[in-house]
């Protein structure tokens, strides 16, 4: 046998046993007469002790040890003179008759620890080494362990799971595909899926009634830090339920994971429909963990989040706010005495590409009760004294304003400086979780590179029934029978009701401006199945990634997942994507794709 026991697992009850462990070398301390190994596996690290009555040759293999060799020690197990209380086994020590090198290694590029010296760059190149490092495998133990009670709990609900096809065919109304060429059909291509969407209905079809799968996604758009080229989603449809039905039951298993994994029990979870997100944060994942609200003070467009005018509380005589179709502001409580630098700060901040406002309006509430703002000279103490009543501010508190031409484009303007504020007043603990549904999203939005209506989520989503007879006269503002779950201003998962009737689904490929001929191309073998029976049917995609890493605290899912691509979609570890052999690519027909240096013998 190879060990024994693991480097985690002796404690002081053990003292006197003999046992065998084996691992890599994390580090070697050598004390002249005494030599020092800790030895590291992915259980834990253990220390290793050579000491002055040990063979000689036992003395020698210890002095050539070095960084991740890979060891084999057998020895007694006894307490620790000088114990380490910084890990669980710190009383204890191996006083080791036996070693054997089972591999040696070079000097890795970076250290092995916790605070490693390695930058992302390296860490990634070098990814197997980094997953030695007992933080990143702690990550994937959550990980594990995630997926683990993910599928206890549905399958303790009656989910089955089924695998779909990574293989399939390319669909539009979603991000760009990833695409396949296929060699025994030249010309035409498979794509890898963005979500087993049209899969699952086709299961409910078949009558399976509860699916799930943690499948692998792909979607070739730009990256972020909670996005990567492919992904993991925990994907789940349900037969014979409505809305109230899928909310009830993915809840129950949010809770079931907090409870599991990280012992907080989490309260029922709010409801906030599509507007009111909107109108209020500015987002349609609102970080809730701090509340912040936005005020409308002016506002002359009536859209999906403001059903009505509000007249502005400013009189004339600032042509910025004069001239403006929104106006909105947040207080931030106690926040008066931020420095005119740091107001500078913020109104760089706002005005960065990233968020777009053209300035900054800011006002104090002093001591006494007067306001001082940044624009006193258009508008006198009774003017700002309004703006203090709408605002409900208090002594200390600091009001901060946008406007523009376009109230949507501002409330996200004002989400960003919403969100640097929370961040900057220090509201945003990453393990204080806020949870809520965000319900009632538009069914379409405006495309204006493609100057039409997409739908916000996809084209099988089912509208409100209610809304159903705006469909023919307005239906830009008909609503979806559609969900997102919300966590700490991520949305970590999103869903709906789906539609099962055939002629309500043309309907709605009429509305996205396929024409039947392009609908049935494309999407015929989902409503020919619909005509043999479909029932009413729902569901919803967790990304199993950016939950996880909630859970974790990460501030990227690329540090929960083993194997990740950076931020330009390479593995830069297997050097991927590269080139292929003019001969695969010939196979292939495609061979005017080839690198310039192959063409001329392709």
């Amino acid at each position: 046998m190879y060990r024994t026991k693991t480097c985690g697992e002796l404690r002081i009850s053990n003292v006197g046993e003999t046992v065998t462990l084996a691992g890599w070398v994390q580090s070697v301390h050598n004390l002249g007469a005494l030599t020092f190994v800790d030895l590291r596996d992915r259980y834990g690290i253990t220390q290793l002790a050579f000491n002055e009555d040990a063979a000689e040759d036992l003395r020698q293999k210890a002095g050539k040890l070095g960084r991740e060799f890979v060891i084999q020690a057998t020895g007694v197990v006894a307490e620790r003179y000088s114990k380490n209380k910084n890990i669980p086994t710190g009383d204890i020590e191996i006083i080791v008759s036996e070693l054997n090198i089972l591999n040696t290694s070079d000097v890795p590029p970076f250290t092995i620890e916790d605070e490693s010296d390695g930058g992302d760059d390296i860490r990634m190149k070098y990814r197997y080494l980094d997953l030695r490092r007992s933080c990143v495998r702690k990550n994937l133990e959550l990980r594990h362990k995630f997926a683990f009670e993910v599928r206890r709990y549905l399958d303790q609900q009656g989910f089955l799971e089924i695998e779909t096809p990574i293989l399939v065919n390319s669909t539009p109304e979603g991000a760009r595909d990833f695409v396949v060429p296929s060699r025994m059909n030249p010309g035409q291509f498979y794509a890898l899926p963005q979500s087993p969407q049209t899969l699952k209905q086709l299961s409910m079809v078949a009558g399976i009634d509860r699916y799930f799968q943690i499948c692998k996604c792909f979607r070739d758009e730009d990256l972020r830090a909670d996005r990567q080229p492919e992904f993991t989603q925990i994907d789940c449809e349900m037969s014979f339920v409505e809305q109230e039905d899928i909310l009830q039951m993915f809840e129950g298993m949010s809770r079931h994971l907090f409870k599991t994994i990280l012992n907080i029990d989490i309260p029922t979870l709010p409801r906030m429909t599509w507007a009111d997100a909107m109108k209020y944060y500015g987002s349609d994942k609102p970080d809730t963990r701090f509340d912040m609200k936005f005020v409308e003070l002016k506002t002359t467009q009536i859209d999906n989040a403001s059903k009505e005018i509000v007249p502005s509380i400013f009189p004339a005589g600032f042509a910025v706010f004069d001239d403006a179709a929104y106006i909105g502001g947040i207080c931030c409580e106690g926040q008066a005495v931020l420095t005119r630098k740091q107001l500078d700060q913020l109104t760089d901040f706002v005005k960065r590409p990233q968020v777009g406002a053209k300035g900054l309006v800011y006002a104090r509430v002093q001591e006494d009760g007067s306001v001082k703002s940044s624009v006193d000279k258009f508008y006198d103490q009774a003017a700002l004294q309004v703006l203090k009543d709408k605002m409900q501010a208090k002594t200390g508190d600091l009001i901060l304003i946008l406007s523009g031409d376009d109230a949507m484009k501002v409330r996200k303007q004002l989400c960003e400086l919403r969100l640097e504020m929370g961040t900057r007043m220090g509201l945003r603990d990453k393990f204080n979780f806020s949870c809520l549904w965000v319900i009632d999203f538009p069914m379409y939005e405006w495309s204006d590179e493609e100057q039409r209506l997409m739908a916000m989520h996809h084209p099988f989503t089912s509208p409100k029934p209610e809304d159903i007879p705006l469909l023919d006269t307005d239906p830009a503002s008909v609503r979806a029978n559609a969900y997102d779950m919300v966590i700490n201003g991520v949305e970590v998962g999103g869903g709906s009701i789906r539609i099962h009737d055939a002629k309500l689904q043309q309907k709605i490929f009429e509305i996205l401006g396929f024409t039947p001929e392009q609908a049935q191309a494309k999407f015929g073998f989902l409503m020919n199945a619909f005509k043999f029976g479909a029932p009413p049917h729902g569901g919803l995609a967790y990304g199993l990634d950016r939950f996880v890493s909630l859970f974790a605290g990460l501030d990227s899912i690329r540090d929960c997942i083993a194997f990740p691509k950076n931020n330009s979609g390479r593995d830069v570890m297997l050097d991927a994507p590269g080139y292929l052999d003019p001969k695969q690519l010939e196979e292939l027909q495609i061979c005017s794709l080839t690198k310039p240096s192959q063409k001329e013998g392709c």
